[in-house]
């Protein structure tokens, strides 16, 4: 009955339901303990290079057992201690014998905690952002010049298209792209620095040498594929960078949610639909029922992804002068379960995007539902520029108007603005015009110009650091 007890206990669905393997690993304790057995072995380098005295055998040993880890044996120090990274390095002196002595040698705890960098999940997500934007792209660019309404008060406006509301996603979604890029570029080593961030303890150990004590510095942060530490550090690095990093995670949350609200939105209309399985059941009760199964998902993580934002920003605000402890266990979870939740709604978004289907037969109903009422204006200046009197246009136009929506919304007919327009003589002199002043694509001005220019220029560009791996296709088990 082993097996069994993983379900007499909660686990987060962020991981059994949702989370990719590459995102979940990157949180999983062998990535995280194996990460701080490496910035061991590279400060040990560093150290033995700039004259400590520290032997080749004692670095060879720490390699040979860097993926050696006894959780079982990490986890009952842990219980003696009370100190996790105390824990682990005794679990590690211990299949060290030889190097145990200069194992976490001047560090303190943050050396390891700290320094566990997210620099590979922002590059995951970057990815994974880079290929919803080219999925939307070749979205937008196919259906570009197809007229649809547009909405403002989610009510009927002006037309747009397709392919041009898909530009406003996209317009967002680059925006995140960019602050999430910027957040992974400023990321910095919090570097070898001690216990309050003054160095005073590698000063120590090199008696007095502060050169060293920089060599030491840059050789770590070189080895852990960082271009730059932090200058200055307390105990910690600022908790702000924390700040930054997930402000623009939960930025991209609320793009999602947009995105997300909208497909909804078009598919209680009809116009659009996110993929639906050849066996997916959309509603226990209602077999006929297409739900938003996968956009309501998005919506739902996304507010969580959202909320998150809070922790940081209030635990950056409550440390005390160079470092209070309360960070930490808020951290265990702030910070994995956003990267987490931006992993999980990327990917869906992604399968979204991969198989948006459009209905041109059903906006086109909805176009000629509305497009009569949104044509007056143009009739006017038709009637106008075939001699008749703008005033006089008007007012035959406002009555007949009125008489339409009446049959509209108090007797749930059909508009008929239009065949009431060809009745009247007055309107004879532009009847052989009506066809051309309906033609809906002479009501969306330049959006398929504006989808075309957008694209080219600032959303292809864009994407060109990711195009290795633009290929890869999401498939959701749930």
């Amino acid at each position: 009955m082993e097996g069994a007890d993983e379900y007499m206990k909660y686990r987060s669905p962020l991981v059994s339901r949702y989370a990719s393997k590459e995102m979940a690993y990157n949180f999983s304790d062998r990535k995280k303990f194996t990460t701080w057995r490496k910035l061991w072995i590279y400060l040990a380098k560093a150290e033995k290079v700039l004259g400590l005295p520290i032997t080749d055998a004692q670095i060879l040993e720490m390699e040979s057992h860097e993926m050696d880890i006894d959780f079982a044996m990490a986890a009952e120090e842990e219980r003696k201690l009370r100190h996790d990274v105390m824990a682990h390095v005794h679990t590690f002196a211990h299949c060290c014998p030889t190097a145990a002595p200069i194992i976490h040698l001047g560090a303190t705890s943050c050396y390891v905690g700290d320094n566990t960098c997210r620099n590979n999940h922002c590059s995951v997500l970057l990815h994974r952002l880079a290929r919803v934007i080219d999925r939307l792209a070749n979205f937008a660019e196919k259906y570009a010049d197809l007229p649809t309404l547009g909405f403002t008060h989610y009510q009927p406006a002006q037309l747009t298209t397709v392919g041009k509301r898909a530009c406003l996603w996209l317009q967002d979604l680059a925006m995140d792209m960019r602050n999430m890029q910027r957040a992974h570029d400023d990321l910095r080593f919090r570097g070898v620095k001690g216990t309050t961030g003054t160095q005073a303890s590698f000063l120590q150990l090199f008696q007095g040498d502060h050169d060293k004590v920089e060599d030491l510095e840059r050789m770590v942060t070189e080895m852990a594929g960082f271009k730059k530490a932090y200058l200055v550090t307390g105990q910690t690095y600022s908790r702000k960078v924390d700040v930054d990093c997930l402000s623009s995670l939960a930025s991209l949350g609320a793009t999602v949610h947009k995105i997300c609200t909208d497909i909804r939105l078009l598919a209680n209309l009809k116009e659009l639909e996110e993929p639906f399985e050849k066996e997916q059941i959309g509603s226990s009760a209602m077999p006929y029922k297409r739900n938003p199964m996968r956009a309501e998902r998005c919506c739902s993580l996304a507010r969580h992804l959202v909320a998150l934002l809070a922790d940081p920003l209030q635990t950056a605000s409550v440390q005390w002068l160079e470092r209070t402890l309360d960070d930490s266990a808020n951290r265990r979870i702030s910070l994995p379960e956003s990267f987490l939740t931006a992993d999980i709604i990327l990917s869906t978004l992604q399968n979204i995007s991969e198989g948006l289907v459009v209905y041109p037969k059903v906006i086109e109903r909805h176009i000629r539902h509305e497009l009569p009422f949104m044509a007056t204006e143009n009739i006017i200046m038709a009637m106008v520029k075939a001699g008749g009197n703008r005033q006089d246009c008007h007012e035959k136009i406002r009555v007949l108007s009125q008489e339409a929506a009446a049959v509209v919304k108090q007797e749930g007919g059909d508009n008929d603005l239009l065949a009431r327009v060809q009745r009247d003589p007055y309107f004879a002199p532009v009847l052989g015009q009506l066809d051309a002043i309906l033609d809906p694509k002479t009501f969306i001005g330049r959006a398929p110009q504006q989808v075309t220019r957008f694209l080219s220029e600032e959303v292809r560009p864009l994407l060109e650091p990711y195009r290795a791996k633009m290929d890869v296709k999401i498939e959701l088990e749930l």
